[in-house]
């Protein structure tokens, strides 16, 4: 063998190692984000912040639960929140935090409404029934601050207890 045919080999072989090095660790990091399971969100409480005649502010406590064995940082979550049915609000929760591994976390969201178009038809829609008890359900998408993985769906249906309407 030349001593030129050598170099270019060894030119080449480090050339691989080189895009070896570089490849491999995406590729883990794009296995680790398709085993990335959704986090579970739910209700925890409303509670009423401001109101006049054209809208409300309410805050939302949300409790996170983390079923993955690594932390997930959370730069932000889309949300649509229904109230008996019925579309109570929707936006995005800005607030960047970590959920640890296998744990869990609550944070608070604020939430813009319209007397008219939401808690007007809720007292219409309970009229007549229990009214201690409030059934919501939400559903959206997590954004995750990780490399390689997209925005996780959600959803979430349960009651609430109208004593955490406050």
């Amino acid at each position: 063998m030349t001593a030129t045919l050598k170099a270019v080999l060894a030119m080449a072989h480090s050339r691989l190692a080189v895009v070896l090095a570089v490849l491999l660790p995406l590729a883990g990091c794009a296995t680790m984000a398709r085993k990335l399971e959704a986090p579970r969100l739910t209700v925890v409480s409303i509670g009423m912040i401001s109101a006049d005649i054209f809208s409300q502010q309410f805050r939302v406590r949300l409790h996170v639960q983390n079923p993955n064995s690594r932390s997930i940082p959370i730069k932000g979550i889309e949300y649509e929140l229904f109230l008996e049915g019925d579309s109570f609000a929707e936006g995005n929760a800005g607030e960047p935090f970590v959920v640890p591994a296998r744990g869990e976390s609550e944070f608070d969201m604020t939430v813009r409404t319209n007397f008219v178009s939401s808690i007007g038809r809720l007292l219409s829609r309970m009229n007549g029934r229990d009214n201690s008890k409030v059934n919501y359900a939400i559903a959206g998408k997590v954004a995750i601050d990780l490399p390689f993985v997209k925005a996780i769906p959600f959803q979430d249906m349960g009651s609430l207890d109208l004593g955490t309407l406050r």
